[in-house]
C-alpha cells in the first residue's frame, strides 16, 4: 500500500493511504529470489517469475518473465500461448 500523492499543498505522508489493491497469485507459480510484484497485479497459472524481476502488470498463464520492468521472455509451452 502506498500514500496518496495527488495534492501538492500538503505533505504526501499526511494525505493518507491509497486504496489497497490485492496481488493475485494463481496455481503452480514459481517466484524467483528478490521478485517485486506491484499492487493490483495478477500472476497467471503455471508462470515463472525470474530472479529480481519487477512485475508491474498482469502475467498470462504459462509465461516466463524477467527484467525490470518484467517482460515476457517466452512461454513454457508454445501451445499455451494466448
Amino acid at each position: 500500500q502506498n500514500h496518496e500523492f495527488s495534492r501538492t499543498d500538503i505533505p504526501m505522508c499526511q494525505q493518507g493511504p491509497r486504496p489497497a489493491r490485492p496481488v493475485i497469485i494463481k496455481d503452480d507459480v514459481w517466484i524467483g529470489d528478490n521478485v517485486t510484484i506491484l499492487p493490483g497485479v495478477t500472476i497467471g497459472n503455471g508462470t515463472i517469475l525470474g530472479a529480481s524481476a519487477v512485475v508491474t502488470k498482469d502475467v498470462p498463464d504459462y509465461a516466463i518473465v524477467g527484467g525490470n520492468p518484467a517482460k515476457i521472455l517466452k512461454y513454457r509451452n508454445e501451445k499455451n500461448k494466448n
